[in-house]
């Protein structure tokens, strides 16, 4: 299937599809190296510009990206670049010894094992860095073990790009948190020459209605927390609680909020609504996520906005009243603003609900060093991701707010590359 559908690739003069890449992969090169059976090649190709090809080819938003700018979709569809790149990122055994620079007597600290943070320790390893990753949890990943369900990425295949990492000589330092327990001028007196910041911005946005402290009633990130790494789904098997529900509410229209209403079900769930304030053609989530939800059950009620959670007789949350919209004039983002019906209100039965409507940059940040960080919360960086100060570099999340896992990698790189520069200038 893999060749087959390789074979669809024009191999294009001017390849778009690369310009669709935030990372800049050779796509029509490793194409072509499927083509030829040669597995072994096109995974090396993909690994000069990416180190996570299995992760990539299951979670980048590649209609947007790679297979978006793909000439085959103007009147067909594109060339499914993305399972070509998970096909090869699935068979780490056939790529070559990657090449490493000598050691060049210089020490990154990378705070954060999440997308952004591996990719730039990875690159700095490959350059011939001494690097050691912090990262708060107890194991590495970031996002892509907490946040993002096993369903759509399996936690084996994380473990081992991480695993992959260890062998290039990046050392792991777990349930360790920059900003608490040391700060960057104590690990610059511990010998390091330069941070890279890659926190996330994992703080959730609050609803600001009645009820929202009830019992049950969660934070998306929590939800996905207690059940993709901390195995809540397998209580008391494990420790971690959490609650199976029979009418599942999920406020929000983004990939997060898919992966809750699709992770409500995968627990038992009887009935699960998905509420968006504006229709589903505007839902910022990948399209394909948005179909798997409905093809597994979810119901979707558009033009509806939370305005109280409302407890029932144990105190916990019974059911959830929204407020039903319509599409009014467009507002700053060009989409057109939901506005209230007046006195057109719903009350839906919930004995769990979930807000999946946005984070803010991770508070820790302000805490770890003396980089800037704007009114928002978010370190201010260059392009290439250095701060403030000139020991400093930052990327992914903490900087541009939440975006996805590529152009948080993306950040990595080029940090990575810029730090590599400046360090051995």
């Amino acid at each position: 299937m893999a060749i087959a559908e390789a074979n669809r690739c024009l191999d294009c003069k001017n390849p778009l599809c690369v310009e669709g890449c935030p990372v800049n992969i050779n796509i029509p090169k490793f194409i072509e190296a499927i083509r030829d059976e040669d597995f072994g090649r096109g995974l090396d190709i993909i690994h000069e510009q990416s180190m996570l090809p299995a992760i990539c080819g299951r979670v980048c938003p590649q209609e947007n990206q790679c297979e978006g700018k793909c000439i085959r979709g103007k009147k067909s569809e594109p060339v499914a670049i993305g399972q070509l790149e998970r096909f090869l990122g699935d068979q780490p055994e056939l790529a070559s010894e990657t090449q490493m620079a000598p050691k060049n007597g210089k020490k990154v600290a990378i705070i954060g094992a999440g997308p952004s943070g591996i990719t730039c320790a990875g690159e700095l390893a490959r350059n011939g860095f001494d690097v050691t990753v912090f990262e708060a949890f107890f194991t590495g990943g970031g996002v892509l073990v907490y946040g993002i369900p096993e369903f759509r990425l399996p936690k084996a295949v994380v473990k081992r790009e991480i695993d992959g990492l260890e062998k290039l000589g990046v050392k792991f330092k777990y349930n360790s948190v920059v900003g608490r327990i040391t700060n960057a001028e104590e690990l610059f007196a511990q010998g390091y020459d330069a941070l890279y910041i890659s926190t996330g911005a994992g703080l959730p946005k609050m609803l600001k209605i009645p009820g929202e402290n009830l019992p049950n009633v969660f934070f998306a990130n929590e939800y996905l927390t207690r059940v993709n790494l901390m195995k809540a789904n397998k209580f008391p098997e494990y420790d971690t609680p959490t609650k199976h529900a029979k009418n599942v509410v999920v406020f929000g229209g983004g990939n997060v909020a898919m992966d809750s209403v699709r992770t409500a079900l995968r627990l038992g769930a009887e009935h699960v609504t998905l509420c968006y304030r504006r229709t589903e053609a505007e839902m910022p989530a990948r399209r394909a996520e948005v179909e798997h939800a409905k093809a597994e059950g979810v119901e979707i009620h558009e033009l509806a906005s939370p305005i109280e959670f409302i407890a029932g007789e144990d105190g916990a949350v019974s059911a959830v009243k929204v407020q039903n919209m319509e599409l009014g004039e467009p507002d700053a983002s060009g989409r057109r603003r939901p506005v209230p019906i007046e006195g057109s209100v719903d009350v839906l039965p919930c004995d769990l609900g979930v807000s999946a409507i946005g984070t803010n940059a991770n508070p820790i940040a302000k805490l770890i060093g003396p980089e800037k960080i704007n009114k928002w919360g978010y370190i201010e960086a260059d392009e290439n991701g250095q701060t403030s100060d000139p020991r400093i570099w930052a990327g992914g999340d903490i900087v541009t707010g939440a975006a996805t896992v590529i152009l948080a990698m993306g950040a990595g790189k080029k940090a990575a590359a810029d730090m590599t520069k400046k360090l051995l200038a």
